[in-house]
């Protein structure tokens, strides 16, 4: 009984942990800021970003867009939209150092670091579907590899 007792109160207590990790992250409110400070000055627009890469295909600056997906497992990355059909912005965290909270998602954000041009593995969109939730069969029809533009942020601002 004593045991059954101990594993329960363990279970309870990683649970209660979790959920503690999740609430540490800052409601997405305007002026409300994650990883490194920065300021939203001379941030360009999604839009813009395009054009904006230089011919080894990055950018180092600040990028201005809405927020359309996050990681719904713990907020590891987010996605920003881009005008008409085309694949958003994938953003991922510096190292991993911090997260985004559920509510970002709608909100305006400026984000500084480093954008690139690539192309993502087949492998890779998977993972992200899971991450995202998305069912098996919609992540089984993931055949391809996608051009995108994936953005590593050292900051994130909420306007």
């Amino acid at each position: 009984m004593k045991k059954i007792t101990l594993m329960l109160l363990l279970v309870l207590v990683g649970m209660g942990y979790g959920s503690a990790q999740q609430s540490d992250i800052p409601s997405a409110k305007s002026g409300v800021q994650y990883g490194k400070k920065i300021d939203q000055h001379q941030a360009i627009s999604v839009s813009k970003l395009e054009k904006s890469f230089g011919k080894d295909s990055t950018y180092t600056g600040k990028v201005e867009g809405v927020v359309v997906e996050v990681c719904k497992k713990k907020g590891c990355f987010m996605t920003l939209k881009r005008e008409g059909s085309k694949e958003p912005v994938m953003v991922r965290f510096t190292d991993y150092t911090y997260f985004m909270p559920q509510d970002i998602v709608g909100k305006t954000v400026v984000v500084e670091g480093k954008a690139k041009l690539n192309k993502t593995s087949v492998a890779w969109l998977k993972h992200y579907a899971e991450d995202m939730g998305k069912s098996k069969e919609e992540i089984a029809k993931i055949t391809k590899p996608k051009e995108s533009i994936t953005i590593v942020a050292d900051g994130v601002i909420v306007k």
